[in-house]
């Protein structure tokens, strides 16, 4: 007899462990699901709000602007200077107010440096197309809505077509290169 009511008390046991492992699983998908409409709410939300505030941008001062969002990123007031444009106008130079060199890049830079050196120094026999170069020594930051601001993206359109006079294809990241020794 005692087997039996232990036989039974175990498979109660059994039951209702599985009975609980069951409702845990339906809550933890329905929160889930919950989680996940939430989320779906919050970057729609932040949509409205982007569109709405990007019908507001305006450029009065590009470098201004610029030397913000650098400040904000690399945490330290560079006082930058607009000096030069690459050819295809994907590259823009300025010179810190301490004497380096910095670019900012559309694209990145990294793996077409020993490439654009090379071009470079075939180039530099042109007199008409300066070219930007890579500092040797440098420090890279990535620049986007992550870092920069939650309306980098639709300022860093209008910043470029003030600089440059140039449109740029939806463009949500600029690379800036800043060079650790002075160009003097």
């Amino acid at each position: 007899m005692d087997a039996i009511f232990a036989i039974l008390v175990l498979g109660a046991v059994i039951f209702f462990g599985a009975l609980i492992s069951a409702g845990n699983e339906r809550q933890r998908k329905a929160i889930d699901g919950i989680r996940e409409r939430a989320a779906q709410w919050a970057m729609q939300d932040l949509r409205i709000k982007r569109e709405h505030l990007a019908r507001d941008v305006k450029m009065d001062d590009p470098v201004a602007w610029l030397n913000r969002v650098v400040a904000k990123v690399v945490g330290e007031d560079l006082e930058l200077d607009i000096k030069d444009f690459s050819n295809d106008k994907k590259q823009i130079g300025c010179i810190t107010a301490d004497g380096r060199m910095v670019i900012l890049s559309l694209d990145s830079l990294e793996s077409k440096e020993k490439n654009t050196r090379r071009k470079a120094q075939k180039l530099r026999s042109l007199p008409s197309a300066p070219v930007i170069l890579l500092p040797k020594d440098n420090t890279v930051f990535e620049l986007s809505i992550l870092n920069a601001g939650i309306l980098f993206d639709h300022e860093l359109g209008a910043f470029w077509k003030a600089v440059s006079n140039r449109d740029i294809p939806d463009c949500d990241k600029l690379f800036l290169y800043i060079g650790n020794s002075s160009q003097k």
